[in-house]
């Protein structure tokens, strides 16, 4: 279930980027790429249809990686990084002590 929800977001991006790429910038989109064909979609239909795919298509990557964080296996999620999974260490004290403590002071003779 995983790899089918990873594999339809790659296939939704890829064709989110392809409807991306055919917009215009200042908002003609397809209807400037197909003027003599206003008579059969209109200039308005071909602007729309590219609109809503695009939110289609957004909203589906989002609902998707929502589903696979839900759905993603347990080693994935509990596994954690490799710094905090790797062997502890013993701690030394004082790693980095530049004072040393002075040795104990002589016992002194009973007078």
């Amino acid at each position: 279930m995983y790899a089918l929800l990873t594999i339809l977001i790659l296939l939704a991006s890829v064709l989110l980027i392809g409807v991306v790429l055919i917009q215009k910038s200042k908002g003609g989109g397809l209807a400037s790429n197909f003027a003599s064909s206003n008579q059969i979609m209109g200039v308005r239909k071909t602007t729309d249809f590219v609109e809503k795919a695009t939110w289609t298509l957004a909203i589906v990557v989002c609902v998707l990686s929502i589903l696979t964080a839900f759905v993603a296996p347990r080693t994935l999620v509990q596994g954690g990084s490799r710094v905090s999974n790797a062997p502890k260490q013993e701690q030394t004290a004082t790693p980095f002590a530049t004072q040393q403590q002075a040795p104990a002071a002589p016992a002194q003779p009973a007078k």
